[in-house]
C-alpha cells in the first residue's frame, strides 16, 4: 500500500509526478496518506491540499529513524494507499559518504518500493546505463520500476524502451515534454498552495495526466500490496555523528501518555496563538499535533490582516515563511506589531523559527533595499540576499531557554536568504554543519521569554520541547491571572 518516488537527481519532476499520483488516485475515491522525506515545507502543502490530509515529513536527521518508522506506521494504517516524495536524488542525503537522510535511507527503514523518475531529455540508449546504475547501486533499494519524463515523441519512447527491455525494469508511467504541468516559483522554491489563485485547474490537468500517463495495472498493485517489516531488520540504522541531544526522550511516547508531559494544563486550557497566513505557513504537522496532544488549544491568527492577537493567549509560535514578500504589508499592520512586541515584553512565552525571528527583528530589508521596520524585539536588521543558507545544523544551547537547557543538543535545519545585521550579544546556539569538521559560529536569540532562531526544529523525537514550551505557558498563564 505504498510507493516512494524517487529522482535519478533534483529538478527531474518529483513534485509533479507525486500531485498527478495523487490528484489521480484522489479522483478514484482512494484516501491517500503523502509523506515527504527531508525537511521540506512547501511541498507538503501541495500534498495537503490534494489529499485532504496533512503530509507529514520523515526526516531520520531531524528526529530519529524510530521515529520515522512510528510516524509513519501511525498515519498509514486507515487510509488505502501511501504515497512517499523522495528529496533530490535517491541516494543524495547530508553526507557524501552514507545515505543518511536520504530517500533511499527511508525507503529502507519503512521496507518500500521505490520507484525511479528518469529524465529522458537529450538521451536514449545511456537511459539504460542509468536506470542499471540506479539498481545495483545498492542492493537493498527494491526498485519497483520506473517512470520516463520529458518523452519527446513516439520515436523517443521506441529508443527507450528498446534500450531498457534487457533490463526487465517495468516502464510505470511515460510523461511526454509539456509546459502547462509547471508551477510557479521563488527564491526558496515553489510558491505556495495558498498563493495560487488557479491552483483548483492545475490539480484537474495533473489528475488528467495521471489517469492517462502511469501503467495502473502494473502501479495498483503496488500501492495496495502492504508491506511486510521486521523492526528488528538488519537494515541499516543511522546514527548521528554526535549525540543529537542530552536527555529527553528519542522516541513519541504512546499517544495515552502525551498528556502527562503537559499535566499542568488540565485545569485550563493553554491557548498559544499560530501565526498563519501567506507570510508565514512553514509548520511541520507532527509540531503542530504534539502541542495539541500535549492540551494546547492552537489558535490561528494572521499578522498581515488581524488588528489584534487572539484573546486569552499564553503563548506565541511563529514558524517561517515569506515575510520578505509581504514585508510592507506586515509593517502597515501597526496594531499587529504593537500587540506582539507589548505580549513578549509582559514575558509571553514565544517560539519563532526563521520568518518568525525576521519578523520580530528591528526591520526587514527585502531584495529591493526596501525597509521595513518590524517589532523589534531583537536589535537587528533581516537583509534579504542572493546566497542561500542551506543545510543540517547541530545546535548546542549557549544558555538556559524556553525549551532547553544550557548544554542540551539538538538537530535543526536551516533554510533561508536573509542575514541579520548585527549577531546577539549573548547566542542562543553554537550551530555547527552536519560534518564533525564543519566550522561553528553563533546563532540564534533569547530575549524576555522569546525564542527565535532561523533553524527549525522538529519536535518529534523531542515532545519534551513542547512540552516545556506549554508548561513555560502555563506558568506565564498563572502569573498573569494571579496580576489581575
Amino acid at each position: 500500500m505504498s510507493i516512494a518516488i524517487a529522482g535519478e537527481r533534483s529538478g527531474v519532476g518529483k513534485t509533479t509526478i507525486t500531485l498527478a499520483l495523487l490528484a489521480a488516485l484522489r479522483r478514484r475515491q482512494q484516501t491517500v496518506q503523502s509523506f515527504k522525506v527531508g525537511p521540506d515545507y512547501i511541498d507538503p502543502m501541495f500534498h495537503s491540499y490534494v489529499t485532504g490530509r496533512a503530509c507529514r515529513n520523515l526526516d531520520p536527521i531531524l528526529t530519529s529513524p524510530d521515529y520515522v518508522r512510528q510516524c509513519f506506521d501511525r498515519h498509514s494504517r486507515t487510509v488505502d494507499c501511501n504515497i512517499i516524495e523522495g528529496v533530490m536524488g535517491l541516494f543524495d542525503g547530508a553526507s557524501g559518504a552514507t545515505d543518511a537522510g536520504s530517500t533511499a535511507q527511508v525507503a529502507k527503514l519503512l521496507n518500500v518500493p521505490v520507484v525511479l523518475i528518469l529524465n529522458c531529455s537529450s538521451t536514449s540508449r545511456s537511459i539504460a546505463a542509468i536506470a542499471h546504475g540506479y539498481r545495483t547501486f545498492d542492493p537493498q533499494i527494491q526498485l519497483a520500476g520506473v517512470i520516463l519524463n520529458q518523452v519527446g515523441s513516439d520515436r523517443h519512447l521506441e529508443l527507450l524502451t528498446a534500450a531498457l527491455l534487457p533490463l526487465h525494469l517495468p516502464i510505470l508511467g511515460v510523461l511526454r515534454r509539456r509546459d502547462d504541468l509547471k508551477i510557479p516559483d521563488r527564491h526558496l522554491g515553489l510558491i505556495p498552495a495558498g498563493e495560487l489563485a488557479d491552483l483548483n485547474v492545475t490539480i484537474d490537468r495533473l489528475a488528467d495526466v495521471g489517469e492517462t500517463c502511469f501503467d495502473w495495472e502494473r502501479l495498483l498493485p503496488l500501492l495496495m500490496a502492504k508491506p511486510v517489516r521486521d523492526d528488528a531488520s538488519s537494515s541499516p540504522v543511522f546514527t548521528p555523528p554526535t549525540p543529537p541531544y542530552q536527555g529527553g526522550a528519542s522516541i513519541l511516547p504512546p499517544r495515552g501518555e502525551l498528556r502527562d508531559l503537559g499535566k499542568s494544563t488540565a485545569d485550563r486550557p493553554i491557548r498559544i496563538a499560530v501565526a498563519k497566513d501567506a507570510a508565514f505557513n512553514f509548520y511541520y504537522a507532527d509540531n503542530l499535533d504534539l502541542l495539541a496532544e500535549l492540551g494546547a488549544e492552537l489558535v490561528e491568527w494572521s499578522p498581515l490582516s488581524d488588528a489584534r492577537l487572539p484573546a486569552d493567549i499564553c503563548g506565541l509560535y511563529f514558524g517561517g515563511g515569506f515575510p520578505e514578500v509581504f514585508a510592507e504589508i506586515l509593517a502597515e499592520n501597526r496594531s499587529a506589531i504593537a500587540a506582539v512586541k507589548a505580549a513578549i515584553m509582559a514575558g509571553m512565552p514565544t517560539y519563532a523559527e526563521c520568518g518568525g525571528l525576521m519578523y520580530l527583528s528591528d526591520r526587514i530589508i527585502d531584495f529591493n533595499d526596501r525597509s521595513h521596520p518590524m517589532v523589534g524585539i531583537f536589535p537587528t536588521t533581516a537583509v534579504m540576499g542572493k546566497k542561500l543558507t542551506l543545510g543540517y545544523r547541530q545546535l548546542t544551547l549557549l544558555q538556559n531557554s524556553l525549551m532547553l537547557d544550557s548544554g542540551d543538543r539538538v538537530w535543526g535545519h536551516e533554510f533561508h536568504r536573509s542575514t541579520l545585521t548585527d549577531p546577539p550579544v549573548r547566542p542562543l546556539y553554537d550551530l555547527q554543519g552536519y560534518e564533525s569538521n564543519s566550522i561553528f559560529r553563533p546563532e540564534g536569540w533569547y530575549r524576555y521569554r522569546a525564542h527565535a532562531a532561523y533553524t527549525h526544529l522538529h519536535f518529534g523525537a523531542r515532545p519534551d520541547l513542547p512540552g516545556r514550551f506549554i508548561e513555560r505557558c502555563h506558568r506565564f498563564s498563572e502569573i498573569f491571572a494571579s496580576r489581575k
